[in-house]
């Protein structure tokens, strides 16, 4: 999904674009500071998703959205309460109040995403397992056999998918014993991949399905490889 940002005050335009960066399943098109300017370039240009905050000169982010006539999906960032139900008025995503985490960033994308598809070979064989993943507040449906790779950043883990990512609290040694039988494998101590989705291992690092790249830890080389190559 692509995205541009509508903040007109600097340090809440950079928090936004170093939480877009490190998520990494977005793709931020522009950040303005004038909704009059933003509108300009929504006449021309696809977007699929804004961060929008409220307070904005001459006009408010309320009065922006009664502009748009097939608005994108939104996502509210503001300090003020004040305007959340009449936010959702305009149907928006998520109302973001500052200062947020990047977790709760990250559950307000999650909401804008659409929903991981599966294969049409993979529905027509039944391969691959179904389960519920918790992400936020939410559960996603998801199949084994859509998982490119699994990594774990301290306290959760990231679930990377063909189309979107889903931040989980279960830890990466969870889903090696829930994926066990699913042919996927422990390739450093923070990343677990998918075999079927590995295109090219070159020294020390792994290429995946999606242009995804992992490094491969020093004691789990020799036996991944002479699993993969077997």
């Amino acid at each position: 999904m692509n995205c541009i940002i509508i903040e007109d005050q600097a340090p809440a335009q950079r928090i936004l674009k170093k939480y877009i960066r490190d998520l990494g399943t977005l793709e931020l098109k522009a950040g303005f500071s004038d909704p009059i300017a933003a509108l300009d370039y929504l006449k021309s240009e696809k977007t699929d998703l804004i961060f929008l905050d409220i307070h904005l000169p001459k006009i408010s982010g309320i009065d922006f959205l009664t502009t748009l006539k097939h608005p994108p999906k939104v996502i509210i960032t503001t300090a003020f309460s004040d305007y959340a139900v009449r936010s959702y008025e305009f149907d928006v995503v998520d109302y973001l109040l500052k200062p947020f985490s990047f977790e709760r960033f990250v559950k307000a994308v999650n909401k804008a995403m659409p929903p991981p598809s599966r294969s049409a070979k993979n529905a027509k064989h039944g391969k691959g397992k179904d389960f519920f993943i918790k992400s936020g507040y939410e559960y996603y449906k998801v199949n084994s056999s859509d998982i490119i790779y699994i990594g774990s950043d301290m306290d959760y883990t990231e679930l990377y998918l063909p189309d979107c990512k889903h931040l989980t609290t279960e830890t990466l040694q969870n889903w090696e014993e829930k994926l066990k039988d699913q042919d996927f494998y422990r390739v450093h101590k923070s990343f677990l991949v998918n075999l079927s989705k590995v295109r090219k291992i070159s020294g020390n690092r792994i290429s995946l399905e999606g242009n995804h790249k992992v490094p491969i830890g020093r004691s789990y080389k020799d036996t991944f490889i002479s699993r993969f190559l077997k």
